[in-house]
């Protein structure tokens, strides 16, 4: 885990700021008090920004979903020129930040990430957009992880999202520390059995990647690698997969338990398996044998600690 701290992106009316449309804010109390503590924000409100002022007229998306306009509902005025304008200079600026993330206000016809309301000239509505700055963030920077706030209150979710801007964090910490061939490597060692919790068929890819790194140069190992597994993460972790991998891991140290100790950790994967108990009960006990045994490789396994335990986030999936 990084000690510097990680720079994330914001809709700035999450953070508590007035400058919805109406002169509000819609502050998100677990990304400001919780998350923000392991954050530096990096507050972005693109319709202040491209000068449109507090309060101002409300605004939606009207036309073709792929390429709508931005206009007022009221009088029709069409903002589209001066958001697009604002958005060029301002992901210039957000490149140079090296950000790890990026939260986005949901439903926003300027940050909404999906299913945003575009309207028919005729006023009918349909979920089929993206705002135009989120969608122009995306395009720009499409490894880098990025969420709305309304789908985090769902805790495997939020997990996920998390759990990938750290490994983001992590990639870009070896693309900014001199890749070499065998950092790669290394890189896809730790990152093992997250992968397998993820996706078996992207950890096989990956493998292969790794397995003849010389047919690459260095940095294009690592850029091959960082696309796929970015990639990977976004795939769904499902109990089933956290179970396989749990007795993946079981097997370094079975030898080294007793009957009864054999019995009680098999118990408690049985239970997360059953829905009985969360993730983090199993892991404990896991953790707790592998300091016990010592054993390194498992011990340096990015899946038993993706993100600080304080934001328990494992107790709820």
């Amino acid at each position: 885990m990084t000690a510097a701290p990680l720079r994330l992106g914001i809709s700035r009316c999450l953070l508590g700021d007035e400058v919805r449309f109406d002169g509000g804010h819609k502050r998100d109390n677990f990304l400001t008090d919780v998350f923000g503590r392991y954050v530096e924000w990096v507050p972005v409100c693109p319709e202040v920004e491209a000068g449109l002022g507090t309060p101002r007229e409300a605004m939606r998306l009207v036309g073709d979903p792929a390429h709508p306009r931005l206009l007022t509902i009221k009088s029709g005025q069409d903002h589209t020129r001066a958001l697009e304008k604002m958005t060029v200079n301002r992901l210039e600026e957000l490149g140079d930040l090296h950000l790890s993330g990026f939260v986005f206000k949901r439903g926003s016809p300027s940050c909404g990430v999906e299913r945003v309301r575009v309207y028919t000239e005729q006023g009918m509505p349909s979920r089929s957009g993206a705002g135009l700055f989120a969608r122009a963030y995306v395009e720009q920077f499409p490894l880098i992880p990025v969420e709305e706030e309304g789908r985090l209150s769902d805790a495997p979710l939020r997990e996920n999202f998390i759990e990938r801007v750290f490994c983001y964090r992590r990639y870009q910490d070896l693309l900014e520390n001199g890749v070499t061939r065998q950092r790669v490597v290394e890189f896809h060692t730790i990152h093992k059995y997250l992968l397998m919790a993820h996706s078996i068929q992207h950890y096989q890819l990956l493998g292969r990647l790794v397995a003849q790194p010389e047919r690459y140069r260095p940095k294009e190992l690592a850029h091959q690698y960082g696309d796929l597994f970015m990639k990977a993460l976004t795939v769904k972790a499902t109990v089933r997969k956290h179970v396989n991998v749990l007795q993946h891991i079981l097997g370094y140290f079975k030898d080294h338990l007793g009957t009864q100790e054999k019995a009680e950790l098999l118990g408690v994967i049985g239970d997360y398996h059953q829905g009985l108990t969360p993730l983090i009960v199993p892991l404990t006990l896991i953790k707790h044998y592998v300091h016990l045994f010592d054993v390194g490789y498992i011990r340096e396994q990015v899946y038993l600690n993706p993100h600080p335990k304080e934001l328990m986030l494992r107790n709820h999936v």
